[in-house]
């Protein structure tokens, strides 16, 4: 999909290794191979990428990703490897180090493992309405919202108030209106995070200001974070409801 004249982009998969609602989450099993295995196979197959890059803090999953066909030129510094720590960091991690390279990009992708069902389609759909907006900073993945916020409270003592307020114009409060009826809303999910690399260089941000919305559909949105997710998305591609990216290596082994 890429040419001469199309902007250059790469691939950035983060993996490292302190997950605690799952040990070692990124690399654990779904049918047949380690979790990142699928986020690498739809990213090298997408054809839209100059490098697919796994940043982890671990060798043990630098080997994984290595075989399944990602680089893993450098290892993430602890510091940026915390559990509370922003992908900002990580991410103008790398992009400096390629840069110091002689090897910059125009633009990148944040492509999460906990998200198997994104497919070499969707990434390319998305890089194909990324690259045709003007003026845009970044790209985001979103579905329609399953628990409304106008369905929210916040919670103060004894007492709740409304997440979203009734606006002057609305009779009928948000919380007692009909699904069908309240705003539009949408929820970020993990699928894929396309955004030109200046944004997180110069203005420190994956995102900017101006973000277009990739709408997923059916499976492409599904994350997985928890071992009931395992087990449902186990399920659901047995039965023919999700669909996994093919992956083409062996299933990893260990050393």
């Amino acid at each position: 999909m890429t040419t001469a004249s199309s902007p250059s982009c790469i691939a950035l998969i983060p993996a490292r290794s302190g997950s605690k609602r799952v040990p070692h989450k990124n690399i654990a099993p779904l049918m047949g191979h380690p979790l990142i295995a699928y986020t690498i196979a739809a990213a090298k197959q997408s054809g839209v990428f100059g490098r697919v890059i796994v940043s982890t803090d671990s060798h043990d999953y630098a080997k994984v990703a290595r075989h399944y066909g990602a680089e893993t030129p450098f290892m993430r510094p602890p510091e940026f490897s915390g559990d509370k720590s922003p992908d900002i960091d990580w991410i103008q991690h790398a992009l400096r180090w390629f840069a110091d390279q002689g090897e910059a990009y125009d633009a990148f992708a944040l492509l999460r493992p906990t998200s198997p069902c994104r497919l070499p389609s969707t990434i390319q759909r998305a890089w194909d309405q990324f690259t045709r907006q003007e003026g845009v900073d970044s790209l985001r993945a979103v579905e329609p919202c399953a628990q409304h916020p106008g369905k929210m409270w916040v919670v103060r003592g004894e007492r709740m108030h409304p997440l979203m307020p009734m606006q002057p114009e609305e009779i009928t409060p948000y919380h007692s209106t009909q699904y069908p009826g309240l705003p539009r809303v949408y929820a970020q999910n993990a699928s894929l995070e396309i955004a030109w690399s200046r944004v997180a260089l110069e203005a420190g941000t994956i995102a900017g200001e101006v973000l277009t919305p990739f709408l997923t559909s059916g499976s492409e949105g599904l994350d997985v974070n928890s071992p009931r997710d395992w087990r449902l998305l186990e399920m659901m591609v047995e039965d023919g409801e999700a669909e996994l990216p093919k992956i083409e290596q062996p299933a990893w082994q260990g050393d």
